[in-house]
């Protein structure tokens, strides 16, 4: 079975049967959503393949500020051992620090109100089973309403890559740039030219191993620290493909679509800047969120992938640094990094 999606797919017919779970409220009545207590977890869905996950709505609300981080969706395809995607909520549909900002994309989006309508379209096969949770970590009650569209099909479909997404955060990096004194012309000269060549020290976005392929990220930059440079995107993008470095970038702006320090928001199908906090006097402080998609330029490996940033330029600089990857791959994945406590995820 071939899994057709865009509007090249709305010509042919398929053997798919459409099927949905949901929040509805089994009473008929209108409380169309479920209250999570703390500590507690929720199955929105147990599908069994084999099929494809094709759309995601939800909406959270907690008297808790920043519930987005609080709360973590869970998903697994096939069987696996360990969830194919671990991802504070918020952080999965596109944006970090536990903001809602409203933004569209291709697969992700927050839109109205206050963008805490979740929408993902990033397909997520299976052919055997698949299960998606939400767990509240919070002190409070978690409100949820949502919505999981899928397909299911009459036979497997042999070749397909399973759907997988993994959050990271350093806080804050390992920078090396701050000294404390006036730096002379001469000195900048010579801080511009120390070199990364081998990416000692760099934020790593992602790790996996396998078969499959990146498809691309959100990253979250809190800058609080001022040193060298008012700008904090000089750092390239490192990319290690089946243990060779072979993807170099020119800069963090650059890797996001943008350039020159950017100091608005923007947002398109494929990159955008969805969150800008600087100010007249510091124009690139606080709290930032980007996201690059590879939707039509997919990074490839067979062996292993290595995605890594510099924070600043050779990382000379020290903020807050987190990010959310998504990738296909088959399975099996190799493990995640553990997901830190509330406390180790909530923002500054």
């Amino acid at each position: 079975m071939a899994i057709f999606s865009g509007l090249d797919a709305l010509t042919r017919l398929r053997d798919a049967r459409s099927e949905r779970a949901s929040s509805w409220d089994r009473s008929g009545g209108n409380a169309d959503y479920v209250t999570i207590a703390p500590g507690e977890r929720h199955v929105m869905a147990e599908m069994q393949g084999p099929g494809c996950v094709r759309h995601l709505w939800m909406t959270l609300a907690s008297p808790e500020i920043r519930y987005p981080r609080r709360s973590v969706l869970r998903m697994w395809w096939d069987g696996a051992p360990t969830p194919c995607v671990e991802v504070p909520a918020g952080d999965f549909f596109g944006v970090g620090h536990g903001l809602t900002p409203e933004y569209w994309s291709q697969p992700l989006a927050m839109s109205p109100r206050s963008g805490r309508g979740f929408n993902c379209f990033f397909p997520m096969p299976f052919n055997e089973a698949g299960r998606i949770e939400i767990a509240n970590d919070g002190e409070k009650p978690l409100v949820c309403f949502y919505y999981v569209d899928y397909e299911r099909y009459e036979r497997a479909a042999g070749d397909i890559a399973l759907f997988h997404a993994q959050w990271r955060r350093e806080n804050p990096t390992d920078g090396w740039g701050a000294t404390g004194q006036p730096h002379s012309n001469r000195d900048r000269e010579e801080f511009w030219r120390r070199p990364n060549l081998e990416g000692e020290g760099n934020y790593v976005i992602l790790e996996a191993a396998g078969r499959g392929h990146y498809v691309g990220c959100n990253l979250n930059i809190d800058v609080f620290e001022r040193q060298q440079n008012d700008w904090y995107g000089e750092g390239d993008d490192m990319i290690w493909i089946d243990g060779e470095l072979r993807l170099r970038g020119t800069g963090t702006e650059d890797y996001f679509g943008t350039s020159w320090s950017p100091t608005r928001t923007f947002h398109t199908p494929y990159y955008g800047l969805t969150v800008y906090s600087g100010s007249a006097d510091w124009p690139w402080s606080g709290k930032n969120s980007m996201y690059r998609w590879h939707i039509e330029d997919p990074i490839h490996f067979r062996e292993s992938i290595r995605l890594t940033i510099e924070h600043g330029h050779a990382n000379d600089l020290s903020n807050d640094y987190s990010s959310t990857a998504y990738w296909y791959q088959a399975e099996p994945h190799a493990a995640f990094p553990v997901l830190p406590l509330v406390s180790g995820r909530l923002p500054r």
